[in-house]
């Protein structure tokens, strides 16, 4: 998971502790994510914790857009062009309801994106073209929250938080959906930068009080309507808007998807595409050549 970010959050909080003292993982499996020190867990059902009413009926992020009543976001089957940011290595934690999770979604308390990790100092690569429009440590404006930032962003100068951010990289990938990655040791690309599928935006890393190196991949829609809730300890410690807009599973769009999440292999669900891919094509070929045949 990652930081404010829609990832985990900007998970500075272990500044937020009476003695500066560092934060537990909020659930055994999930890297990158933190609790707030002393923290209680709500004793309300997690449903309780949304009010349907106070859902706004469309995004409301700083630079996305307002008046788009007719555009809805592009399924994700069809989406292509992507590329899985690591070459080898397991997914740690897919995208799913899990006890520590930081986002709620369908009353669950849920993790946004997918967590994958080979080794420290891993190459990163981005997972579709587009422009890169966050690379570092300021990138909560990019990310999907809908409400004021203002307050947030006042306790990470206050509190002098901002150097325990997670490096994260923000790409437009230019169909409509972000993709946010997160916990990088070092980003190699700028704002405004245009990126090719797999061209290297980073290094794998644990910033943002991660419990180990690995990258947080998050995709999402600013046409999306559809929002997560943010778990209560959580917005009472950061200030931080109580919506941000849905993510979607990145497996849906990541070549071998299913065998990834059956395996937690990232190399073979990307040989496992390769052959599909290649069986398609000769599939293709055939018919196109007994066509031709067929209409001589």
């Amino acid at each position: 998971m990652a930081g404010a970010l829609a990832l985990v959050l900007p998970i500075a909080i272990s500044a937020l502790g009476s003695a500066g003292v560092p934060l537990r993982p909020l659930g055994g499996e999930v890297a990158g994510a933190a609790a707030v020190a002393g923290a209680q867990t709500s004793p309300l059902p997690v449903q309780a914790w949304i009010n349907p009413a106070s859902v706004p009926a469309r995004p409301t992020d700083a630079d996305g857009p307002r008046t788009m009543a007719e555009r809805i976001p592009p399924a994700p089957a069809s989406l292509t062009g992507y590329q899985w940011p690591i070459k080898a290595g397991r997914v740690t934690l897919p995208f799913k309801a899990i006890p520590g999770g930081s986002r709620i979604k369908d009353g669950k308390l849920f993790h946004d994106g997918l967590d994958m990790a080979s080794f420290c100092g891993a190459p990163v690569g981005a997972a579709h073209a587009g422009i890169v429009l966050a690379a570092g440590r300021t990138f909560d404006d990019h990310v999907g929250w809908i409400g004021d930032l203002g307050p947030y962003y006042a306790l990470l100068d206050t509190k002098r938080m901002w150097s325990q951010l997670p490096n994260v990289v923000v790409i437009d990938d230019g169909n409509e959906y972000r993709s946010v990655y997160a916990h990088f040791r070092d980003v190699t690309v700028k704002v405004g930068q245009r990126v090719e599928a797999g061209q290297l935006i980073g290094h794998e890393g644990a910033t943002g009080h991660a419990s180990g190196c690995h990258v947080h991949y998050g995709l999402f829609s600013p046409l999306d309507t559809k929002t997560f809730g943010v778990r209560p300890n959580i917005l009472r410690a950061l200030k931080l808007p109580k919506l941000q807009i849905a993510r979607i599973d990145p497996l849906l769009v990541l070549p071998g998807g299913e065998v990834a999440l059956k395996t937690r292999n990232i190399a073979k669900a990307i040989k496992f595409a390769a052959a599909e891919s290649a069986t398609r094509a000769a599939s293709t070929a055939e018919a196109a050549s007994t066509g031709s045949t067929a209409g001589r």
